[in-house]
């Protein structure tokens, strides 16, 4: 017997229950008949036309992506809008969309600990502990053997995947790195946490100019860590493989796939 979507929404739950979201985050299933069968699954970070695209040009019953595609608020799903659109084209294809967000963050083999794993990073936990999962966001460890900034941050160029924006350092190259901390994704809300502050270095996403002058500003008055600022997509794109695992062993009859698709916004960068 075919897989019905509300089997798989029950292993979804399961492997990254819907409870641990954030009260902002908008995760779960976004449109998809929950009695439809199952066959395909397609995993990407973001719900764009293009794994859209994708999806529907596979075939596939299902796209399961991290970013929900209706975070914020709409009032319309016109055509000419491209959620509407993209609503409609799946909708259509008969492929339905879930996403599984911040609820995907804070267990034991979410998008940061995915990063941290990578690493090599050792006693890795969360930076902030959730009660209700036991587990939480970010996560910080020591490396087996200390490096500098600058061989950390070309360790991590060669794990991720390559982006107009590369790898942003600030820091001394030569300076010693143990403790690391990461959190996959925006992650500048955690800059004034004690085990960010604590560490060697603080690894995350869409780092903004304020919030970064003035974290490293206050290292330089009062210590805290150097700052290595990633893509975005590419932070959180490694845990798709990991996902694609975990329903691979709940769903062994399942097709399920990763999209190589990049969907990081920035197409190329020119050095000054």
């Amino acid at each position: 017997m075919p897989v019905q979507l509300a089997e798989l929404l029950a292993t979804i739950d399961r492997l990254w229950p819907l409870a641990g979201a954030e009260a902002w985050d908008a995760p779960g299933l976004v449109t998809g008949d929950p009695a439809a069968p199952v066959e395909r699954v397609l995993l990407a970070v973001d719900a764009v036309r293009a794994t859209v695209d994708e999806a529907v040009e596979r075939d596939a019953d299902l796209l399961l992506t991290h970013h929900p595609l209706l975070l914020r608020g709409v009032t319309t799903v016109a055509e000419d809008r491209y959620k509407g659109s993209l609503i409609a084209r799946l909708i259509r294809a008969d492929c339905a969309l879930v996403a599984a967000h911040t609820n995907a963050d804070v267990v034991e083999d979410g998008t940061s600990a995915v990063i941290a794993e990578r690493l090599g990073l050792a006693d890795a936990s969360p930076i902030v502990p959730s009660v209700e999962s036991g587990h939480g966001l970010g996560r910080v460890g020591r490396l087996v053997e200390p490096t500098t900034l600058g061989r950390l941050a070309r360790r991590l160029a060669e794990i991720l995947p390559p982006t107009a924006t590369g790898v942003r350092v600030s820091g001394g190259y030569d300076d010693p790195v143990q403790t690391v901390a990461v959190c996959g994704g925006a992650g500048d809300s955690l800059l004034a946490d004690p085990a960010v502050r604590a560490a060697d270095v603080y690894i995350t996403a869409d780092l903004r100019h304020h919030p970064a002058s003035e974290a490293r500003e206050q290292a330089l008055l009062g210590g805290g860590p150097s700052l290595v600022d990633v893509s975005h997509w590419a932070s959180e794109w490694l845990w798709l493989d990991r996902a694609a695992e975990q329903l691979r062993a709940a769903h062994p009859d399942l097709e399920i796939a990763v999209s190589e698709l990049r969907t990081d916004p920035w197409d190329f960068q020119v050095v000054q």
